[in-house]
């Protein structure tokens, strides 16, 4: 497996995360965003059933797991931590044993080409070259294939100066979405839709538990979803989900 210096060190920084157990210090802001991860799951469970799916950065394989009871055809799940696909194919081995787990450089993956019907990961395009690994997600999917992601914006002045006072919380060539990022995305893909999250309910995250049963949350989710529709507000977002279509 050909790994870059910016691969490696990710593969580093992944493997002492996973192998540590210890939980990122941002993960408790994460329900911040749970119409994100509803939405996305939600997505998920209408594009992968009897189809070919590629997990693409499937770290311990959550997602996979769960994708893994939507019917589809075959699951392959891939991530350059031997440290995380360790962890995922022991949980495979309790739940699922239909997910083909794999140490694979998602930037230059051991896979064929018009392989897969719905390629989808959480979080793991800012974490590449995203050029790169557009083209290699590009290349693995069929004609008129799907792609699903959830990504990290950095736009929001608010939430940067937050990274740039946790640098541990995150590995060093992390690099939160942008303009430019999604500009690329269209330029590569076809009937491209991007849906903002998470800034009124990072906002006032302190102030509910459980986003689920939290009336608090379902108002202010409902003003963000009215805020971030509106290309001027866009930037105030913590993250993102994309939907697009090979061209």
């Amino acid at each position: 497996m050909s790994l870059s210096e910016t691969n490696i060190r990710e593969r580093k920084f992944h493997d002492e995360l996973h192998s540590s157990g210890q939980e990122r210090s941002q993960n408790k802001f994460y329900r911040a965003l749970y119409s994100l991860n509803e939405d996305f799951r939600n997505l998920l469970k209408v594009k992968t059933k009897s189809v070919q799916v590629l997990d693409y950065g499937c770290g311990i394989g959550n997602f996979a797991q769960e994708v893994s009871t939507f019917g589809p055809k075959k699951i392959v799940a891939v991530d350059i931590s031997e440290e995380a696909i360790k962890k995922a194919k022991k949980k495979s081995e309790e739940k699922s044993k239909n997910i083909d787990f794999k140490v694979d450089n998602c930037e230059n993956l051991s896979l064929d080409s018009n392989s897969f019907d719905i390629v989808y990961g959480s979080g793991i395009l800012h974490h590449l070259d995203l050029k790169k690994s557009l083209n290699e997600i590009n290349r693995v999917l069929k004609k008129d294939g799907t792609i699903i992601f959830v990504e990290p914006l950095g736009t929001n002045p608010l939430i940067n100066i937050y990274r740039k006072f946790t640098p541990s919380a995150r590995s060093p060539d992390e690099h939160p979405f942008k303009s430019d990022d999604i500009k690329l995305i269209n330029s590569i893909f076809k009937n491209v839709e991007i849906k903002y999250y998470g800034f009124l309910t990072l906002v006032f995250f302190p102030f509910y538990r459980s986003p689920e049963n939290s009336r608090l949350f379902k108002i202010i989710s409902s003003i963000d979803e009215m805020i971030l529709k509106i290309k001027y507000f866009k930037f105030l977002a913590w993250s993102i989900l994309i939907k697009g279509e090979k061209i």
